[in-house]
């Protein structure tokens, strides 16, 4: 598979998906406050409605429209991480979910996070290529999360809304696992063929 860097199309900034994914990050502190503040639950459900749809819709737009860019390449998954992390917290915090869900997830950023940190020190590349099961796993908790939240909520809708949530839930916990091991086989790869770069040469 080719590293991310050979996929950049373009260095600008102001393109459509790059002011969707700024508009997903402006999203995830007003989440937090509506749901551990007012717990306005029903806003922050639309909020995370947004920001799955958006996640879905930057992606597309940014290849049809040819505005794949570096900025982009870089927002896009930093939105996805601070979107399941705010919303594991505010979840956590309203007794919603159990910690163990919480530590799996954040682990498996924590671990990834350094793999990143070893590629970039070592070779000098940023990020790795996205794969689709990591999509796929991110889509999957990013329409869990708003489901388990609006499973709170008395009912039998409400009810079936849970039982959805958890299902996706524990779909993308499962993916999102397996899309690790898929990225460490792949920062594997590219730390055996690519040449080790000198830390002046790897930070410009």
């Amino acid at each position: 598979m080719e590293i991310q860097e050979t996929e950049v199309q373009t260095d600008r900034v102001l393109t459509v998906p790059n002011l969707l994914s700024f508009l997903r990050l402006l999203g995830v502190p007003l989440f937090l406050w509506l749901i551990l503040g007012p717990q306005a639950d029903g806003w922050a459900i639309v909020v995370l409605i947004f920001a799955g749809v958006s996640d879905y819709l930057d992606g597309k737009i940014a290849r049809r429209w040819n505005q794949i860019s570096r900025l982009g390449q870089i927002l896009d998954p930093l939105a996805d991480r601070l979107y399941i992390l705010a919303t594991l917290i505010g979840l956590l915090l309203r007794g919603l979910i159990p910690l163990w869900l919480v530590a799996v997830l954040v682990g498996r950023d924590v671990v990834m996070g350094v793999v990143l940190f070893v590629i970039k020190q070592r070779t000098g590349l940023v990020g790795l290529p996205v794969h689709f099961i990591g999509k796929a796993a991110t889509f999957c908790l990013l329409y869990a999360f708003p489901l388990i939240l609006m499973g709170a909520g008395d009912g039998p809708v409400w009810t079936v809304c849970l039982v959805f949530g958890w299902a996706f839930a524990l779909w993308g916990t499962g993916l999102y696992l397996w899309a690790a091991v898929l990225y460490l086989e792949q920062a594997a790869r590219i730390l055996r063929e690519r040449p080790i770069v000198e830390q002046s040469d790897a930070t410009g």
